[in-house]
């Protein structure tokens, strides 16, 4: 496979899929970050959501199937929810068998950055992220591994950071009221410019990956100690961030903000928001969710504060 970088791995799918002519849609999982239809709608290149399973909390995969079948699709984004690292390979090896057109691309932005790519993987890209908020953070980066014949040519885009900060206060407020986002094209995506050479990102990456890694684990041990198991997500799931899905969410995490502490709720279902439709698991999800946070923002003892809070109001 080859290897491409840029300044965002939203830039990466951009010129991805502006470099492909086909405007075929793609399947989407409704609870994926808001940035990628963003991405697809500056592309122009539809796309439909695909409810997530709620026994893995990933795109239901029989239902995806049952869309390809029923439907002539470009492309299909598979996403990690909170970066659980698990792939399912025969799943990708049976759509690229049965639909050799079809682009797809294995999206691994909330998961531990890997440095080599996945033999096994029948993927056509593997997409990851060191920007805000991902695992390993260094303020700015995206990278992919890409099928060696798969088409890419990236651009230069013109990029004004007001644009940016005036489209997720866009997307935000129409996720609160739960209405149709209306996209207006702007140079909100920023893409080039000066980036460190592969080795030097790469050793960054590694770096970072295993600091990033250490605090996780000594931040997550005192969540998983201390907050009630039937709350938390398995494991596997707690890499990007601490998750627990609790009924009484909101009232939890106002607490929390008016402590002066921080968590967040993600990811909400974009179905009816970027695109027509209703995804039941996703909004279940999505009305639960409570990420706690464990990077290195987050100390121990902000940690054992959050877990006081919750403690208290579920007591």
């Amino acid at each position: 496979m080859k290897l491409v970088l840029d300044r965002r791995a939203s830039a990466i799918l951009y010129h991805l899929l502006t470099g492909r002519a086909d405007r075929r849609p793609f399947l989407l999982p409704a609870n994926i970050c808001p940035i990628v239809p963003i991405t697809f709608l500056k592309a122009g290149v539809p796309f439909e959501f695909v409810d997530i399973s709620a026994a893995t909390l990933h795109m239901d995969l029989e239902a995806a199937a049952d869309r390809l079948r029923r439907r002539d699709c470009g492309g299909l984004l598979y996403a990690h929810t909170y970066g659980e690292p698990s792939t399912p390979f025969d799943f990708f090896a049976a759509v690229k068998a049965e639909h050799p057109s079809l682009l797809l691309i294995d999206d691994r932005c909330l998961c531990a950055p890997d440095l080599e790519p996945e033999p096994r993987s029948p993927a056509d890209v593997l997409l990851y992220s060191s920007g805000y908020a991902k695992v390993v953070d260094l303020g700015f980066g995206g990278y992919a591994f890409l099928r060696q014949d798969l088409p890419y040519a990236p651009q230069h885009l013109p990029f004004r950071p007001a644009h940016l900060k005036a489209l997720e206060q866009a997307y935000k407020e129409s996720l609160a009221a739960r209405r149709p986002f209306l996209y207006a094209d702007s140079d909100w995506l920023e893409s080039g410019g000066d980036l460190p050479a592969w080795d030097e990102y790469r050793r960054r990456l590694a770096d970072g990956r295993q600091q990033a890694q250490a605090h996780r684990r000594e931040i997550n041990a005192v969540y998983a100690a201390r907050l009630p198991a039937a709350a938390q997500l398995p494991p596997a799931y707690q890499n990007w961030r601490f998750n627990l899905r609790l009924p009484e969410r909101d009232r939890v995490l106002k607490a929390i903000f008016e402590a002066g502490l921080f968590a967040s709720a993600h990811y909400a279902s974009l179905a009816g928001i970027f695109a027509p439709g209703f995804c039941p698991q996703a909004e279940a999800l999505a009305a639960q969710a409570l990420n706690l946070f464990n990077d290195r923002h987050y100390t121990v003892s902000m940690a054992e504060q959050t877990c006081d809070i919750i403690l208290g109001l579920l007591s």
